[in-house]
Formats: C-alpha cells, structure tokens, sequence
C-alpha cells in the first residue's frame, strides 16, 4: 500500500487550462472520491496519478517515490475504466491473469489469487465465457477483478458504474465498498455522481473548474459545505438557497425573524455586524420538520403558515415545495405528514443547520 500526494498539480492543454493547481494528501488505506461537474478536471487528475496524462507541472508522489517519469506499468497501480476496457478475444480467465502472465508470476501463484478474486465477484461460472456473453455488471465484476488481483499499492476508478442501471449500481456500489474493506488499499474514485461520494468515501474531494472546492469527510462537507456551489452539489436533494437580510439581530428571510445569536452557523464579526446585508442563506430539505410531530425548542424556528404549492411522493418520504419570498423551498418530510396542496403548514428548522453565505462570493459566513 501507498500513499499519494499531489503538489501543485497544473494541467494545461495548449491554452486550456483543465487542473489549476491541486494540492491533495491521501493516507496509505485511505478511498478517497474525486467529485465534481463534467469538465471540472476530476478525471485528468486520476488519469496523471495514473500515469496516463502527464503533468504540466506538480509533483506526483506515491509512496516515497516522485512518478512524475515513471512509466504507468511501473507505478504499481490498478485500474479500473468506464468502458471496462476487457480484451474481447480473450475469456474472462484470460482477461483476469493477463497482467500476472506478463509479470511472469509463478503458475501456481496465479491459480490461488484467482480462485480467491472469482470466488469474492462470484465469476467462478464465467470464467470460460468472452466479455461479448457477459452483461454489464458481469463486465464491470471482470474488469475489477482484474485490477484486484494485482495487488497493486493504488486502486483507481474512472466512472466505474456510470454504464450500468440503478439497481446494478447500487450494488456495485455495495461491492466496491467491501473490497475496500477486505483489502484497504489506497483508493482514488472518479464519479459526478454525488451518492457514490457520500456512500463510498473516507475523504470527499470537490472539484471545480479545475481546483479544489473543498476536501473532507462526507458529513463535513454536507453539513458544512464552504460555499454555495458545494452546498449545492452535495445532497439529494440539494440546498435550498434564498435571499435574505442580515441584521445585528436577526436574519430576515421573507419576513420570518431568526434570532442571530442562535445562528451558530455565522459568528459575529465586525465585517458583517451592520445592518441590512444582503445574504444568501442554504437550509437542506431534510432539516425541515413538520411540528405535529417534532417539539419546538430554544433552538429551532418555526416557519409558520407556509403554502404548499406541489407535493411529490417519493415513497416512504415526500418532497413539499413552498415559497419564501421569490424563491422556491423543498422540504422532506415522513409519511406521517399530511397535507393537500394549498394547505398551509408550520415547518421547524434546527438553527444550527441553518447556513449563511455572502450574496457576491457566494463563500460561507
């Protein structure tokens, strides 16, 4: 196993700049998950850990060796692509042990690695059959294979379930997890996919337009996202985000007052101590609750007599969309609530969960 370290890592394509200067530190075991937009440079990152692109400038460090020069076949790491990347001539066997051939490991040593890695993917029944028979997650199940039975100090994933349905990617996702688990090999995972983050990850990275937004565990970041575009990104639903008025005692949003001394999200500074700054605040759906069934409390609020415009069932939850002033608010509540659109409803918000972002650079208060 190995550590990774990125030192300034700059990426540039004649004049586009795709990675603008990454600093990022990964433990030896750790699953670190690379997250962000298309084009936000999550990919061209993993690619030069890789050893598939090379650094405009940086330094790549695995372990304690620089691999800036290092051929990727000599940086001892295992891949895993979008597109599976499987040799269609050659049976699931063949694609598994390819790479063990080429480093001539012993026969025998061949046979017990994959017994071991066909047993965990339950492919023992496919080993004779080409990557044409095979289905998506069969073929996914074979490419990861693959890079387990290497060895290798440093998995990487580019996209790796992106090609498959929802239900096939949930397990994956389930799988991937226990490899991680039963080999704690240091992990670097690519996805846009903001689930995958939350569920898979030690370490969350968001990327965006090619630098780091914000790097930390999966609650860190979605309970404390340092500005709005992680706020945004991270969580299912995202944040809301509305317009409101910070004053030396409250914040106004849409006329409701919330008291600023229970606002622990935002301390008081002299910057923003005056009256009347215009802010942006971010509440997640799931911080709302209907009061019928939660107590009200010193430190939460009421949103009282709010209209619900839309209700959208989604099973055991449902998402109720309100207004405050011009902007349009989700909720997520239980089944226990009930409610026709038109009915007006009372909605408490922990004040703690309630965050503030300045309205120009959109950073948190």
């Amino acid at each position: 196993m190995a550590s990774i370290q990125l030192k300034n890592i700059i990426k540039n394509y004649d004049e586009t700049k795709v990675v603008k200067g990454i600093d990022l530190e990964i433990n030896d075991g750790e699953f670190v998950v690379l997250v962000g937009p298309s084009g936000c440079g999550k990919s061209t990152t993993l690619r030069m850990i890789a050893g598939l692109e090379q650094a405009t400038s940086g330094e790549i460090v695995i372990g304690d060796r620089v691999v800036n020069d290092i051929e990727p076949q000599d940086r001892n790491i295992a891949m895993v692509f979008q597109n599976y990347a499987l040799y269609p001539h050659k049976s699931v066997r063949e694609n598994i042990v390819f790479a063990l051939r080429r480093q001539k490991v012993a026969e025998d040593e061949i046979q017990r690695r994959l017994v071991e890695v066909s047993e965990m993917l339950q492919l023992d029944e496919l080993l004779d059959r080409k990557p044409a028979d095979l289905s998506g997650g069969q073929r996914q199940r074979v490419a990861m294979g693959r890079a387990i039975i290497r060895e290798a100090d440093v998995f990487l994933f580019d996209e790796p379930l992106s090609n498959l349905d929802a239900k096939l990617r949930g397990h994956m996702r389930t799988e991937i997890g226990k490899i991680h688990n039963k080999f704690g090999r240091t992990s670097v995972y690519v996805t846009h996919d903001q689930v995958e983050a939350m569920t898979l990850a030690d370490k969350v990275v968001v990327l965006h337009n090619g630098y780091i937004a914000q790097a930390g565990t999966p609650m860190e970041i979605y309970l404390n996202p340092v500005n709005i575009f992680v706020a945004q990104f991270i969580g299912s639903p995202s944040m809301n985000i509305v317009d409101a008025t910070l004053h030396n005692d409250h914040l106004d949003i849409d006329g409701y007052k919330l008291p600023r001394n229970k606002l622990t999200s935002v301390a008081y500074q002299e910057e923003i101590g005056a009256e009347g700054i215009a802010v942006k605040v971010g509440i997640r759906p799931d911080f709302f609750n209907d009061k019928n069934y939660f107590a009200e409390s010193d430190n939460t609020f009421n949103f009282s007599q709010v209209t619900i415009d839309l209700i959208e069932p989604m099973g055991f939850d449902k998402e109720v969309l309100f207004n405050l002033g011009n902007d349009t608010v989700k909720a997520r509540l239980d089944l226990r609530s009930e409610m026709e659109r038109g009915d007006k409803m009372d909605l408490l918000v922990d004040l703690s969960r309630v965050l503030i972002f300045d309205k120009d650079t959109e950073q948190r208060l």
